[in-house]
């Protein structure tokens, strides 16, 4: 039998570690040699303990004595100038193109996103052995069309429903909309508020934000016709208004798509 694999973990949020430790617990290939929320000490660690695999979190927004961005750490690791090459597996929240870029470019092994419905703690330690044995690119690369292709499935479902009561495509606050509600079923447990994480995006203020989903939902409820509202949109509507609030509309469609998935 194999020597268990050293595992090293960059994760500031304590639920998340504790997957991590009870999970590790229970097998007996793989082997915890730290647990950090600080990509200073982990480089310490990677001398001291040299990991075969590493879980980066990118955002340690918690971490007391590091970077709040961890992507410095990757660098920073190149600079050791080990006699060996880390298996690397990101694990964020992030949607982001520019910062899945820059990822690649540091040839890290594979970005997780903790918003799949299949993530989980043993899911990235299996992925880790799946990396050690000798069919790791097939395996990998399975993997990662998995991801993409439930991301593509949420994306269209979001879409075809905007589509069907009638939120143009043309307005901006169907962008809003669109992110709001991709970013809430990818992120159950984010204490993120859902504007902020707009504004943060897309570098608007929240009034700006609120009219632009606003203003789209009053565009449907003008353009389509009541038959396709009543069979599209079947959630209950303040009369004195007679459309949903920003928020209502997206939670009732955060719930539907779910469903739907």
């Amino acid at each position: 039998m194999p020597k268990p694999m050293k595992i090293l973990i960059i994760e500031d949020d304590i639920d998340d570690c504790n997957n991590f430790i009870n999970c590790i617990k229970k097998r007996d290939d793989i082997e915890l040699v730290a647990v950090t929320d600080s990509d200073i000490d982990a480089l310490k660690y990677v001398k001291l303990k040299h990991p075969e695999g590493i879980v980066l979190d990118i955002e340690l927004n918690n971490s007391k004595t590091g970077n709040t961005n961890s992507l410095e750490f990757l660098s920073n690791l190149r600079k050791l100038n080990l006699n060996y090459k880390p298996i690397i597996i990101v694990t964020t929240h992030i949607l982001s193109k520019r910062t899945y870029e820059i990822l690649h470019r540091e040839n890290i092994d594979l970005i997780m996103h903790k918003g799949q419905p299949k993530y989980s703690a043993e899911n990235v330690l299996n992925t880790f052995i799946k990396f050690r044995n000798a069919s790791v690119k097939e395996d990998a690369t399975t993997i990662v069309d998995e991801l993409e292709d439930n991301e593509k499935r949420i994306t269209d479902l979001i879409n075809h429903e905007l589509d069907l009561i009638g939120v143009s495509a043309k307005l901006k606050g169907r962008k809003y909309i669109f992110d709001a509600i991709l970013y809430l079923i990818q992120n159950e447990d984010s204490d993120i508020n859902v504007i902020q994480y707009l504004t943060k995006i897309h570098k608007k203020s929240g009034n700006t934000i609120t009219n632009g989903i606003q203003n789209a939902i009053i565009h449907a409820w003008r353009v389509s016709s009541v038959e396709d509202l009543e069979e599209y949109y079947t959630a209950k509507i303040n009369y004195e208004t007679g459309i949903p609030t920003p928020m209502e509309f997206i939670y009732y469609y955060v719930d539907k798509v779910k469903k739907l998935i």
